[in-house]
């Protein structure tokens, strides 16, 4: 009688190719986040005033009931419209226009900022049923985490947050 066991397969080599877009993705995903929660302070009391107003909710609500592939259109719109604008900002900047080039660049990183999180956040569950889109979001938490415990983002914020509170304390 014939030995029905089927001795392992080797691992398949991992294409190298894949391997180095995935590592960058990471990379520039970690760098993104980074940048947002040195950031985030800065714009988060807006964020917070403009979820609370009743237009802000009801297109909320409206993004809520969009199919997964009509939220990924409204949020590669404004993309396709705000970078562009931050490429021409940088451009004047670089012919001289420093003030112009700088609002310019803060206004586009603003407004996307602000539609690009409001729309996420109302339209996250149909994205997660978009097998990729559901990838990119769980690989970017998951940068997210790394990055935040390497850098022990959490007590750094906590530190800041206390070397504020003193700071405004000392000035008045």
């Amino acid at each position: 009688m014939a030995d029905s066991s089927v001795p392992p397969r080797p691992p398949r080599p991992r294409n190298p190719l894949r391997v180095a877009l995935r590592f960058a993705f990471r990379v520039v995903v970690g760098i993104v986040i980074l940048l947002d929660e040195l950031v985030r302070p800065l714009y988060r009391p807006l964020l917070d005033w403009l979820a609370a107003l009743k237009l802000v909710q009801r297109f909320e609500a409206w993004v809520g009931g969009l199919p997964a592939y009509a939220v990924l259109v409204l949020i590669a719109v404004p993309y396709g419209v705000v970078e562009p604008v931050k490429f021409l900002a940088l451009i004047h900047i670089a012919n001289g226009h420093v003030r112009t080039g700088t609002f310019l660049f803060l206004l586009a990183h603003l407004v996307s900022f602000v539609l690009i999180e409001r729309i996420f956040t109302a339209g996250k569950a149909q994205l997660m049923t978009v097998r990729w889109m559901a990838y990119v979001i769980e690989t970017a938490a998951s940068v997210h985490r790394s990055v935040s415990e390497w850098l022990r983002l959490a007590e750094l914020k906590r530190r800041v947050r206390a070397l504020w509170r003193w700071a405004r304390l000392r000035l008045r």
